[in-house]
This record gives C-alpha cells, sequence and structure tokens, in this order.
C-alpha cells in the first residue's frame, strides 16, 4: 500500500521529533509550509509554549512583491528578528518533515543570516 504524501511527512515529522526537542534557552524553529504561505514559530517543549512566531501572511511581508522563496527568506529574516528581540540566540531547527530545499532551506539561511545559531 503506498502512502500519501500527508502520511509519509506525518510519518518523517514523528521520526524527527522524537530526536528534536527545543528549551527554553534553545527554542524549537518550527517550520511549517502550506502552498501559499510559510510558517515559523519559536517552540519551548519543555513548557509548551510558543515563544515567538513569523509568517508570510504578516502585514510587512504580505504587502511586498516577491516569489514565495523570497517571501521565504524575508519570514526567516523576520523570526530571526523577534527572536533576538527576546534574547533568543541559539535554535534547534525543525524541518517540520519537509525536504531541506528551496523554501525551507531560504527561511532556514536567512535566519542564520539574522544572527541566529543552529
Amino acid at each position: 500500500m503506498a502512502l500519501t504524501k500527508i502520511e509519509r511527512r506525518t510519518r518523517i515529522k514523528n521520526r524527527v521529533r522524537t530526536i528534536v526537542s527545543g528549551t527554553a534557552e534553545r527554542p524549537r524553529l518550527s517550520v511549517y509550509r502550506s502552498n501559499k504561505e510559510i510558517y515559523a514559530q519559536l517552540v519551548d517543549d519543555l513548557q509548551g509554549v510558543t515563544l515567538t512566531s513569523a509568517s508570510s501572511k504578516a502585514k510587512e511581508i504580505s504587502s511586498m512583491e516577491g516569489s514565495k522563496t523570497e517571501k521565504a527568506a524575508m519570514v526567516g529574516k523576520l523570526i530571526a528578528k523577534k527572536a533576538i528581540a527576546a534574547g533568543i540566540t541559539s535554535v534547534v531547527f525543525d524541518r517540520g518533515g519537509y525536504l531541506y530545499h528551496g523554501r525551507v532551506k531560504q527561511l532556514a539561511d536567512a535566519a542564520r543570516e539574522g544572527g541566529l545559531k543552529f
């Protein structure tokens, strides 16, 4: 029986989540990618809270022109800026079951340029 794309991604995501966990000092940078938008959030898994988040739906990003890949880079810079403002410099990257390619890679590279270490 062949797995659907969503079932396959869920299996990969669960496998990664057994290894990757965020703390208050080093939260998990979680990425969700839909067909049109991309979302990123910093999660403290010990407390079960989201520390900060950013998405391509934010006013400063959605009003700009550009491809989905360029907007993913803007989201990476925005999440890095918010994290540094919150006093977070080091994170654990959670690609959410997606391949580390395209929009996910652009977001991660932009977050690194913004000052986050992972």
